[in-house]
């Protein structure tokens, strides 16, 4: 039964109640017929929603970006040993060379073209930090490639906030997410 799911969702009792719900950072569609209806109507009924990160915020998403680049004047073959870096970019030809059989008939009908799809995600890669670029190729797979043009939950969820007007915010700032990644030694990537 969907009502008897754990449903992520936390009530912190107050008047009114407040709520905390977890998320994942995947399509939303792969989740959203699992999430119980409590948390559903605790989201509807809601006049204020926070966030991890304001998603919809074009600095947020500028930030996020700046962040994972090297330095000024570094790209990533000056980091990666040799080896690795030929085969991430070997890698990164398959990936281009495959993408367009990996696009579904409906990204097609809406005007998502391979290339375009392939620099979202890939585009300036030399540029990025080694856990960065971690990051992005565990998104270049046939699977996460059918979903994109889908929002992830996070960003589901402030559209549709902002749709039904609700107040929005974040706990987290950018520099938040980035630090504890960017501090992260070779190795540990």
């Amino acid at each position: 039964q969907q009502s008897e799911l754990n449903s992520f969702l936390w009530t912190i009792k107050r008047e009114p109640p407040s709520y905390f719900f977890g998320t994942i950072h995947v399509p939303y569609t792969h989740v959203w017929d699992s999430v119980p209806e409590n948390s559903k109507k605790a989201f509807q009924q809601s006049h204020i929603v926070y966030f991890e990160l304001d998603l919809t915020d074009r600095y947020t998403i500028s930030a996020l970006t700046s962040c994972q680049l090297l330095p000024q004047g570094k790209n990533l073959q000056d980091v990666l040993p040799r080896d690795i870096y030929r085969r991430l970019k070997r890698h990164l030809e398959y990936v281009k060379l495959m993408m367009p059989s990996w696009m579904t008939p409906d990204q097609q009908g809406k005007g998502l073209y391979a290339d375009y799809l392939f620099n979202a995600i890939a585009g300036n890669w030399e540029r990025k930090k080694p856990v960065w670029v971690m990051l992005m190729m565990n998104s270049l797979t046939e699977v996460d490639i059918k979903s994109r043009g889908v929002p992830i939950l996070d960003l589901y969820l402030a559209q549709e906030a902002e749709r039904l007007g609700k107040q929005t915010g974040a706990v987290e700032k950018v520099e938040e997410q980035c630090h504890p990644l960017n501090g992260l030694n070779f190795s540990q990537v």
